[in-house]
């Protein structure tokens, strides 16, 4: 017998309260440019292509990621980046280097207009969201 979640990812999606949109670069060439006078990292080119635009989270979960075995020892270290995406199963699967930026936040306004760059995409997937391993970008 399978147990049925949709409850449970109905209730959860409700609380994706962030707006979120997903990019891509679509040839390959897209990258950012730094302006030297102001010091902001903007992005050139016009081939980033808008995926999806939705709610998710982004937050920061302050948990430990395992380094992988040396000579048989596993260490615990910091995550390498302190923020983590949650997005509904109904967002497309996000890929390494894909661009989540953040049009609208509840909780965190100082997250409105930050960029992240998807650094990890196998975090996790559970019946109900889909969590993916973010770097800031700006």
């Amino acid at each position: 017998m399978a147990l049925d979640l949709s409850g449970v990812r109905r209730v959860v999606e409700k609380l994706l309260d962030d707006e979120l949109q997903l990019w891509r670069d679509a040839d390959g060439d897209a990258g950012d440019e730094l302006d030297e006078v102001t010091g902001a990292l903007r992005p050139v080119g016009q081939a980033r292509v808008l995926l999806w635009d939705g709610p998710g989270a982004i937050m920061r979960p302050g948990q430990l990621s395992t380094a992988p075995p040396l000579d048989g020892a596993v260490a615990s270290f910091a995550a390498p980046t302190p923020y983590q995406a949650l997005l509904p199963l109904s967002a497309p699967q996000a890929m390494v280097d894909d661009v989540l930026s953040v049009s609208r936040s509840v909780r965190d306004e100082q997250l409105v207009g930050r960029r992240f760059r998807v650094a990890e995409v196998a975090v996790g997937t559970h019946a109900v969201v889909r969590v993916v391993r973010l770097e800031v970008i700006s």
